[in-house]
């Protein structure tokens, strides 16, 4: 660390944004976040998210960041209403493969509206003193040259407001899927970032529900699951408890198989077109508390920052200005909070003035970006027209061999369990190269297939369904 106070500017008050301010708050004498949109006081909808009606959630590994970010935070969550789902324990997923079975516990999700969980980290992160908020505010771009950025250009919303620069000794890129980064590095005399997009042609409609009485409190995740593998379009659908007895369910599905964009076809959608009804039953006796949310943007899209030749001192791009991912794989804002807490760690581990520290945190970044891609590519690069050239070699030999490591775990709690290492974000894939798992990916399942959903007497009955 220099002796003299060090000033970061982080671009993007969501998420990844809020959180990247805090990790930087540990390092830096002072932190300003800068957000187009003038943010809620609350858990209330904002313009500038409106994926954030759709269901997500946040795998453990993203869970163990955000409160190493922000000690206590889960517990704010939990007493805002959020809850801790064991994984798979419940869950009720149909795969590509098969229904898994309830194994025990692995791994675990926090599972809350988007709305809530910005809302308790925002309030978090802007209590403390050393980050400010500029909201209600354009960025124009940087200031500097391609050997370093020593600032940023903003100007308010409001009429008749001039442009100002805000410098800074690290100004972080964390604007979401509309980030301008690859057009400002060219501007500064770079050359064009490597870039790769993996478009599934994915659609997603969402409704909240309140659920049935006996099943607002303990109630599983319900996944039904599409198989890219066929060629045909994927359907698919999720049923997500979250706070205040509600469910948030999101259907979607890739070109030529969208789903309804109005409530009339939503249940019908559910009913009729997933491989199995089980959502649309368990809405029977839900009452539907919204309208249908749209939307189409959900391409996987990643930017290699990392890989180039020459990259300025002083800027970092994170979140989803570096790699946006399909919504339906839950991975982004876990992505959001390891990429943190790698910020923060390469700061202090390097110290600010240091020759090429903005590289070294823009690789540490990637690292957690990278693993959540992989998991993406898995399944959506094998949709009709997700790529120009369809999947590559490698990416249907992978392919290959965790299909037959899902297939598996349908059978088999202990690879169940290495599955979930990986999805969780918990474990690098190489749990899943060990020569017992090999082995076991060989076997095959050690027990047979379940014939329908693994929903217990209580949950039907509780759903209101026949036992």
């Amino acid at each position: 660390m220099t002796e003299r106070p060090t000033t970061a500017v982080v671009l993007g008050g969501s998420l990844a944004g809020m959180l990247a301010a805090r990790a930087l708050a540990d390092v830096a004498g002072h932190v300003t976040v800068v957000e187009r949109d003038v943010l809620p006081a609350g858990p209330e909808p904002r313009r500038g998210l409106p994926q954030a009606r759709h269901v997500h959630q946040l795998w453990s590994g993203g869970v163990h960041a955000l409160e190493e970010l922000l000690p206590g935070i889960v517990g704010r969550l939990h007493d805002a209403g959020a809850h801790r789902l064991p994984v798979t324990e419940d869950m009720v997923a149909l795969s590509p493969y098969g229904w898994y079975r309830r194994w025990a516990e692995s791994h675990h999700m926090l599972l809350c509206s988007r709305d809530l969980l910005d809302a308790t980290v925002r309030a978090a992160v802007l209590a403390d003193e050393r980050i400010s908020l500029v909201d209600g505010t354009e960025v124009l771009g940087p200031v500097g040259s391609a050997a370093a950025v020593t600032g940023v250009r903003i100007r308010p919303h409001r009429s008749g407001a001039a442009e100002r620069t805000l410098p800074a000794d690290l100004v972080v890129d964390a604007t979401g899927r509309g980030s301008r980064a690859a057009h400002w590095l060219t501007e500064l005399g770079l050359p064009e970032v490597e870039r790769r997009e993996v478009d599934s042609g994915v659609a997603y409609a969402s409704r909240v529900f309140l659920a049935p009485a006996g099943a607002r409190e303990g109630f599983p995740v319900v996944n039904v699951q599409p198989d890219p593998r066929t060629g045909e379009p994927g359907r698919g659908g999720v049923l997500l408890p979250v706070e205040d007895g509600r469910w948030i369910v999101t259907l979607f599905g890739s070109r030529g198989a969208e789903p309804p964009t109005g409530a009339a076809d939503f249940l019908r959608y559910a009913r009729e077109d997933l491989r199995h009804p089980v959502i649309a039953e368990l809405l029977t006796h839900a009452e539907p508390l919204t309208d249908v949310a749209y939307t189409r943007t959900t391409a996987n899209r990643r930017h290699h920052h990392e890989r180039m030749a020459a990259w300025p001192e002083n800027f970092a791009v994170v979140g989803d200005a570096l790699c946006a991912l399909n919504p339906i794989y839950g991975h982004g804002m876990s992505v959001a909070a390891q990429s943190a807490v790698a910020l923060r760690d390469t700061v202090r581990r390097h110290g600010w003035g240091s020759a090429g520290l903005a590289r070294r945190i823009q690789k540490a970044v990637a690292r957690p970006a990278s693993a959540a891609w992989d998991l993406a590519l898995g399944m959506d690069v094998f949709y009709p027209g997700a790529t120009e050239n369809g999947p590559t070699l490698r990416e249907r030999l992978v392919a290959a061999y965790v299909g037959r490591l899902l297939y598996t775990a349908t059978g088999n709690g202990r690879i169940a369990a290495r599955v979930t290492d990986v999805t969780s974000l918990e474990r690098g894939a190489e749990v899943l190269l060990t020569p017992s798992v090999l082995l076991a990916a060989l076997v095959g399942p050690l027990r047979p297939a379940l014939s329908g959903p693994p929903l217990t007497a209580e949950e039907r009955k509780a759903a209101g369904l026949s036992p």
